[in-house]
């Protein structure tokens, strides 16, 4: 939605064609603006045009037109739209100012039909008003997503602290590697220097001296081959060993899932598309019956007498749309059917306009039980779909698992072959050693023997030494990674936390928006032993769809006092009509409040608010002024005379 403050922009309005309105261009300033006349003035027509020009299609073609338009020039930008008659129906193009006028339509355009101003009186559920606005299932797949976003950092986490348990016993084995080695390194030079020594003493028997050092040196490249082929072939058995426990754990999370988790999902999807296809047919008939029953009321309020006398006057067969105009004849209790032309009692039309409205709360009734039931399909279907990918996921897993024992299995049975050629030529190398040794060779060979083993078991330390290096490097990393990582959790907890409480942040912000302004606009207008008018969250169990389930319901509770000042609960039933208009509109502007809809819709609307003494009208635009950037309000001229002369006024439309 765009932002509401255009720097206190003028709106103009101009209106071709709507409700009674033939043409008409209209500025409204910021503040308070105040459509005052009598019946039959095009108030109500107007306040219809500045919805039309927001986005809403609660407004009606005139009779005898078949098209109308209305145009907002609002700061820099000009949003025009028009209404084009499609049969019974009204068609709606052009740019408006809202993206979706559904919240404003709710809780700013507060006519008379509006359904968040009616709620109360009606006895409507009042947390199902407030909390339309808000897509609980878009919150739903956030705090999985956040979730899941934990889930992966827990398990980094877990992981870092399991191998930080570790980091005392490798910097331990490090050190004791470190001390082994520079003792190896301490005797290796002793003997070198031995062997030098030696050597100096049978220069004559160099040559066979330098043959059965090469030969050493073999021995001692081949003895460290063996070594390592030996280290190798433990290392992939261990893996294949965590492979294979891998696997089983990873079998048996596979039998624990359905072999099927989606089952019959035709099934589901036709019974999910049959149930959108009711809720989109039920929301255009309850949208239909809203247009209707609004047009019949304003036929009986505005009793224009200028259409019946047209449709006296017109050529039989002329025809005329069927809702044209509902009339008052000179007989106030009667009037005119625009549809036949007969006479009828005005009772009679108010009686059907109820039978409608019954009707519609009926189907919006239906409508509710519909979106509970669809809710538990899409449920049901996203835990199928979850447990199928899930079970996808283990298969490849398991899958992927065997390919690799596989692959290491063949590896370790080439090891295996390589350390038997290793052995063999150990122990040809050996015996040509034995076969260069004499009795004047022994301790130089002797020597030479212990030197090459201190010089392979110094080859296999250093290499221990540098797995356990990297391994310790690899932990500081992990520990220095861990504050980052416990960062982003926290970060994700208070995120979490606000996606878990955002309902209940909302439920409680629109309790205390309505509490609090109820006690402020009571304290006003001073209502006769009215002492308080108050909301109360709490939990019931209630069927949705075909669950049960734990849910917030907003009571509301009516305190009156006595003449003595004792105090009593009393019930919607017994307020005044007063009493319950100012009630409903206190309900609505909870909501417009709750919705931010101050800081995005800059029109709030009133009308039909004759149940109100004018002094009381005056007290309430005064608050609600407050509120709004344009608070535009239809009054009868004698409600009008106690408002602020200050006050911008229109007496002709």
């Amino acid at each position: 939605m765009p932002e509401s403050k255009q720097g206190s922009s003028v709106a103009h309005f101009d209106v071709t064609n709507i409700g009674g309105i033939d043409e008409t261009a209209v500025d409204i300033p910021p503040g308070v603006t105040v459509l005052t006349g009598k019946n039959a003035t095009n108030r109500t027509s107007f306040l219809q045009s500045i919805m039309a020009a927001m986005g809403s299609t609660q407004a009606t073609l005139k009779g005898d037109a078949d098209e109308g338009s209305v145009a907002l020039t609002y700061g820099d930008e000009v949003y025009e739209r028009t209404l084009t008659r499609a049969g019974d129906a009204v068609q709606f193009d052009g740019e408006s100012y809202l993206d979706d006028p559904s919240v404003a339509d709710l809780f700013a355009f507060l006519l008379e039909t509006n359904e968040a101003r009616r709620s109360v009186a009606r006895g409507d559920d009042l947390r199902e008003i407030i909390m339309r606005p808000v897509d609980i299932d878009a919150i739903r797949s956030e705090v999985e997503q956040l979730e899941a976003e934990k889930g992966d950092i827990n398990d980094e986490l877990a992981t870092v602290e399991s191998r930080q348990r570790d980091l005392p016993d490798l910097e331990q084995r490090r050190t004791e590697l470190r001390e082994q080695i520079e003792e190896k390194r301490e005797k290796l030079a002793e003997r070198e220097e031995e062997i030098d020594n030696s050597s100096r003493d049978i220069e004559e028997s160099r040559q066979e001296q330098d043959v059965l050092e090469e030969k050493l040196d073999e021995l001692r490249s081949t003895r460290s081959d063996l070594e390592s082929v030996r280290r190798d072939i433990e290392a992939q058995e261990e893996s294949i060993s965590s492979l294979k426990r891998e696997r089983a754990d990873l079998e048996d999370e596979l039998e624990e899932l359905p072999e099927t988790p989606m089952g019959d999902q035709q099934h589901l999807e036709d019974e999910i598309a049959s149930l959108r296809d009711q809720r989109q047919r039920l929301n255009s008939e309850i949208s239909d019956l809203q247009s209707l029953i609004q047009y019949n009321e304003e036929r009986l309020e505005e009793e224009d007498y200028d259409v019946i006398q047209s449709l006296e006057d017109a050529p039989e067969g002329s025809g005329g749309a069927v809702t044209e105009q509902l009339l008052e004849s000179e007989d106030e209790e009667s009037v005119v059917c625009w549809t036949c032309g007969s006479t009828v009692d005005r009772e009679q039309i108010e009686d059907t306009v109820d039978r409608l409205q019954d009707l519609r709360r009926q189907k919006v009734e239906d409508l509710n039980d519909i979106k509970s039931e669809l809710d538990d399909l899409k449920t049901d279907q996203r835990e199928a779909e979850k447990k199928q990918r899930r079970r996808e996921n283990v298969e490849r897993k398991i899958q992927e698992t065997e390919t690799e024992i596989e692959r290491r299995e063949e590896q370790v049975s080439s090891l295996k072959d390589r350390r038997e050629e290793l052995t063999e030529d150990v122990e040809s190398l050996e015996d040509e050693v034995d076969n260069l040794e004499s009795e004047d060779f022994d301790e130089i060979l002797a020597l030479h023997r212990e030197a090459n083993q201190l010089e392979f078991e110094i080859d296999s330390l250093e290499s221990d030494l540098d797995d356990v290096s990297a391994e310790i490097e690899e932990i500081e990393e992990l520990v220095n990674r861990a504050d980052d990582l416990r960062e982003e959790r926290d970060a994700l907890v208070e995120e979490l936390t606000d996606k878990r409480t955002k309902i209940d942040q909302i439920e409680a912000n629109a309790v205390d928006q309505f509490n609090e302004h109820m006690d402020a606009i009571l304290g006003i207008l001073e209502y006769e032993n009215l002492e308080r008018i108050w909301i109360e969250r709490v939990e019931q169990t209630v069927r949705e769809g075909r669950q049960k389930v734990d849910r917030t319901v907003f009571e509301l509770h009516i305190v009156r006092t006595t003449e003595n000042g004792a105090a009593y609960e009393d019930t919607i039933e017994h307020l005044s009509e007063s009493e319950r208009e100012v009630t409903g509109l206190i309900f609505a502007l909870a909501g417009y409040l709750v919705h931010d809809l101050h800081e995005s819709v800059p029109f709030m609307l009133l009308d039909s608010l004759e149940a109100i003494d004018s002094a009381r009208i005056a007290e309430l635009v005064e608050y609600f002024a407050d509120y709004a950037e344009h608070l535009v309000v239809a009054l009868l001229p004698e409600d009008a005379q106690a408002l602020d002369d200050d006050f911008n006024r229109i007496t002709s439309i």
